[in-house]
């Protein structure tokens, strides 16, 4: 198994709910407003016997060639975006999900991004997410998942996908978030998405007023951190500066 992660930098972020970037060089987190969050932006790439794996798609920006992000970040690792073959996601607030399709500027129509890629999706989130629009969720970003082919439905607490990728809804950070742990030859890659997004957090007894169970997202944190320990999973940190990938 090879883990890649995917940085498309780092960004911070306050009530607004604006992402903005971030130069940790040269920039002071002070100068920024009260409350402003310091995070990474940062889906994986992951090679399994079977697969090439895209956890989360990011913030869907374009780079200065008008090319994704994200699609220039696979390429840059030595992978062509069509041989991408399974897409997880976590849930779909707009720093996971702006990846999902890409914008078409001079006609305005959006195409998924990994059009030969199986997704698979939290269903409770996606009707959820369709249904309340807040700022955290820019809807046009992935309703063309609706009528999307090859898009699996998750609708149970958890399962198995394909024998070796295990799913489980927490709720906890987003209502109907979800948790994978990816298994093969002895090896177990873990990602918490957002409800353990930094290796920080797994360290401390945090409760973030962001989530939408903070006490529940804490003791989660708590119960992967001593269960990956004894088992030596390899944690994947979404919004870790530092830390993105950590074999406890």
């Amino acid at each position: 198994m090879k883990i890649i992660p995917l940085s498309e930098g780092a960004f911070t972020i306050d009530k607004t709910k604006v992402f903005v970037p971030f130069n940790t060089a040269t920039e002071e987190l002070n100068n920024r407003p009260v409350g402003s969050l310091l995070v990474e932006i940062q889906p994986f790439a992951i090679i399994t016997e079977k697969d090439v794996i895209v956890i989360d798609t990011g913030l869907g920006y374009n780079e200065a060639n008008g090319r994704p992000q994200l699609h220039n970040n696979l390429e840059r690792a030595g992978i062509q975006p069509a041989q991408v073959t399974k897409v997880l996601m976590s849930h779909l607030h707009k720093d996971h999900a702006g990846g999902v399709t890409i914008k078409n500027e001079l006609n305005s129509e959006y195409f998924i991004s990994f059009p030969y890629a199986t997704w698979y999706v939290q269903k409770r989130e996606f009707d959820y997410a369709m249904e309340v629009g807040t700022a955290s969720y820019i809807t046009e970003d992935f309703q063309l998942l609706e009528e999307f082919s090859k898009v699996v439905w998750l609708t149970e607490d958890e399962g198995l996908i394909d024998d070796y990728i295990r799913y489980q809804l927490t709720g906890a950070h987003s209502k109907f978030h979800q948790v994978f742990w990816i298994e093969e030859n002895g090896e177990t890659a873990f990602f918490g998405g957002d409800v353990a997004p930094q290796l920080q957090q797994m360290k401390s007894r945090f409760i973030a007023k962001y989530d939408y169970d903070g006490k529940k997202c804490m003791e989660l944190r708590q119960q992967w951190w001593i269960e990956g320990q004894e088992k030596k999973w390899t944690f994947l940190f979404y919004h870790d500066i530092k830390s993105p990938v950590l074999t406890a």
